[in-house]
């Protein structure tokens, strides 16, 4: 990345569509100029049910940050949920084009691109190429090989790629909203570096974002990015519980949800007696429960959740190799002893995401914050910067492929 670039990221969420505008700053880091959200209920179980409502969120968020930062915003990048993913392991050994001066950046870039020849399924697109391992000729592994002396070396990498057709719909929605696309990623990977820590960078993890609609699931062994999916449960539908067993609003369901948010009912102390506020009785006065009813409604729909991602784990035989789960997503973060269900289904350790930078961001832009911080800090880019002068010309229908061939040095 260099000094200046401006990178605009766009999620579309269950619930709303954020945005985030950030500046790489004199120090490589990413300064935030501003960032926007819009309610938007356009997407229903991981599927884009309403494109215009989606574009007209985008529209607004990108007018309030233009109005905010006194730019004007022609592209953004935006994330995908890993239902709509599949991830392709590659490798390949390339030589060094002047074995006595080292190993060059143009060495490494044209491997980049080379390791992103496979054959591609007609329903696919590539989106991504993420390059995981260098391995020099003596066998050692380094994370950037560029100077080092070696004749050849060998790049272990993840070839991303997605429907054909949803990304066909979002670059509609995103047409519409006068946007281009400047990359796609994964939900997961974006999020990896800002949701683990330290030394869960280096682990075997499964991380899962738990948010208003949907659970995103990524797996990583160390820095390879092996699996993702989506389970289209999240924390809307434990308010959707709430006000639909307790015939309340579900107002008043999600603000129950968050005062006694609880995930298991072992561990309630005090089985305080709830006041109901819009649900009556037979007597027309206000209805009286114990808090031990609303957890149990609690703990029924997460106990679900986590059992439709153990289900899945299991099923594509990756559950051996996680070592650990952390959480994320507003959707769980709020409901206590969330870890402790999850460990007990799972039968992994489960922790709340303890990131550094996890507590400073609010939950509203965590995600598209995490996006605009991973696309800074892509390695061997030729730029990174979105389009955000002057009006551009260029075709909003550019293919994905395309933008992931111009986005490395060749």
């Amino acid at each position: 990345m260099a000094i200046g670039d401006i990178i605009v990221g766009i999620d579309i969420g269950t619930s709303k569509v954020s945005t985030v505008v950030g500046e790489v700053n004199n120090f490589n880091q990413i300064e935030i100029i501003c960032s926007t959200n819009s309610k938007c209920t356009g997407i229903q179980k991981g599927k884009f049910t309403d494109e215009d409502e989606i574009s007209l969120a985008i529209s607004k968020t990108i007018q309030e940050a233009e109005e905010i930062s006194n730019l004007k915003i022609n592209s953004a990048y935006t994330t995908i949920p890993g239902k709509h993913v599949t991830i392709v392991q590659n490798s390949i050994v390339k030589d060094a084009k002047d074995k006595l001066a080292g190993i060059s950046v143009k060495d490494v870039a044209a491997a980049i691109i080379q390791v992103r020849d496979i054959e591609i399924p007609e329903d696919k697109v590539l989106i991504d190429i993420v390059p995981d391992k260098f391995i020099l000729e003596d066998g050692k592994a380094v994370e950037d090989p560029v100077g080092k002396i070696s004749g050849h070396f060998t790049l272990t990498a993840q070839i991303i790629l997605a429907e054909k057709d949803y990304i066909k719909q979002l670059t509609s929605i995103f047409k519409k909203a006068g946007i281009e696309i400047d990359g796609v990623v994964p939900n997961s990977l974006a999020e990896r570096n800002l949701v683990l820590d330290t030394n869960e960078l280096n682990d075997n993890v499964m991380l899962l974002d738990i948010g208003a609609g949907n659970t995103d699931i990524g797996v990583f062994n160390g820095t390879s990015f092996i699996y993702t999916n989506t389970i289209n449960l999240g924390g809307d539908n434990i308010t959707s519980d709430i006000a639909y067993v307790l015939n309340i609003s579900k107002e008043e369901a999600d603000k129950l949800k968050r005062q006694y948010g609880l995930a298991l009912k072992s561990f309630i102390d005090n089985d305080n007696n709830i006041v109901l506020n819009t649900c009556k009785d037979i007597d027309g006065k206000n209805k009286t429960i114990k808090s031990s009813e609303l957890v149990e409604i609690i703990e029924a729909r997460i106990e679900e959740i986590f059992t439709l991602v153990n289900k899945d784990i299991v099923a594509h035989a990756i559950k051996p190799n996680i070592n650990n789960v952390v959480l994320t997503g507003e959707g769980i973060v709020n409901i206590n002893k969330s870890d402790m269900a999850g460990k007990i289904i799972l039968n992994i350790p489960v922790k709340i995401s303890t990131g550094r930078l996890v507590s400073t961001i609010k939950s509203t832009y965590r995600a598209s914050y995490a996006l605009v911080r991973y696309i800074a800090a892509r390695p061997y880019a030729k730029t990174v910067s979105s389009s955000i002068d002057v009006k551009t010309e260029k075709n909003i229908l550019k293919t994905i492929i395309d933008k992931v061939k111009d986005f490395f040095y060749s």
